[in-house]
């Protein structure tokens, strides 16, 4: 995956996180994405690794559990929504036993599985609906790939009926526009359209990376603010290719803020490959904060929380 180079200096970062603990008056913080997944150890006895998704070896250690909760509690993160690494594909074995062991932090969402049947797909929704996961993910990706070059279309078949089992059970589907929104725009169009009481929430700004492409996607994704039904994470800075989080701030976030509300946009940190960056766990944290900490207090509280349990349900942290 790309990851793009941090160049803020450590003290610059440390003044924010100094900064930020004496403005922030807000309640707490709900990280609506990060992941975690086996260890080695773990993989061979209890979780194995999908077949080719084992985690880098840097990766392997730092994505546990135990090694998340230890982040969470020294950034003061309450709660967190598990959203189902690729390393484990469609077995959700370990998010629903860390769901199981953790019952009062995280909250789980699943993977929708393309090669299902509609009656299977929706099957499965339903069965780890009962077991802590309250929304769905459509990876694009993992549909079949068409002649064209591109993906079959996520508003059809088994992926199309399982988008409107979601809106009857109050699920939102979260959707990973890897490699550029406009790829996808018109599926999503057809999505909206198909079952507009289904929340559709796009990951990491929708992936609207600051190149040519990236802007031009970026202005789809604010035509998107028409669907009330449309929210977007501010997660995964790293991803937007840039080491300006002020061009971040003023060029992705306050146009969102415009456009969508803080009542529609969540904080997200994209753990463990937020780990790689220098700002790594608790500087993301801080930095988020730090941008909304001259707004209304209920705008900070409800990016950094209340939007993500609004939509997932509250915490029992």
């Amino acid at each position: 995956m790309l990851r793009s180079p941090r160049v803020i200096s450590s003290l610059i970062l440390l003044n924010i996180i100094i900064a930020t603990r004496a403005m922030s008056t807000h309640k707490r913080v709900i990280d609506s994405h990060l992941h975690v997944w086996a260890s080695k150890q773990e993989a061979e006895t209890s979780f194995p690794y999908a077949e080719g998704q084992e985690p880098p070896e840097a990766m392997g250690s730092i994505a546990s559990v135990s090694a998340l909760l230890q982040r969470m509690d020294y950034s003061g993160v309450a709660g967190a929504l598990i959203v189902q690494p690729i390393n484990h594909k469609f077995d959700h074995s370990y998010v629903i036993q860390s769901i199981k062991d953790h019952p009062t932090r995280f909250k789980g969402m699943l993977l929708h599985d393309p090669s299902l049947s509609e009656a299977d797909a929706i099957a499965r929704v339903e069965d780890l609906s009962l077991k802590g996961f309250v929304g769905v993910r459509f990876n694009p990706y993992l549909w079949p790939k068409t002649e064209s070059g591109g993906w079959e279309s996520m508003a059809n078949g088994a992926g199309l009926a399982v988008y409107k089992r979601c809106g009857e059970l109050n699920m939102p589907v979260g959707i990973m526009c890897f490699q550029g929104l406009h790829l996808h725009f018109n599926d999503i169009l057809a999505l909206l359209e198909s079952s507009p009481k289904t929340k559709v929430i796009l990951d990491h700004f929708a992936f609207t990376s600051f190149t040519e492409e990236g802007s031009a996607a970026f202005q789809q994704l604010l035509q998107l603010a028409q669907h009330t039904q449309v929210y977007v994470k501010i997660s995964a800075l790293f991803r937007l290719q840039t080491s300006s989080y002020d061009t971040i701030k003023s060029e992705r976030l306050e146009p969102l803020l415009e456009s969508f509300g803080p009542h529609r946009l969540m904080f997200g940190s994209d753990f463990p490959y937020v780990m790689e960056t220098e700002e790594q766990y608790q500087g993301t944290v801080q930095i988020v904060e730090n941008w909304l900490k001259n707004r209304e207090e209920s705008s900070c509280d409800q990016v950094m929380s209340g939007t993500a349990e609004k939509l997932f349900g509250s915490w029992a942290c």
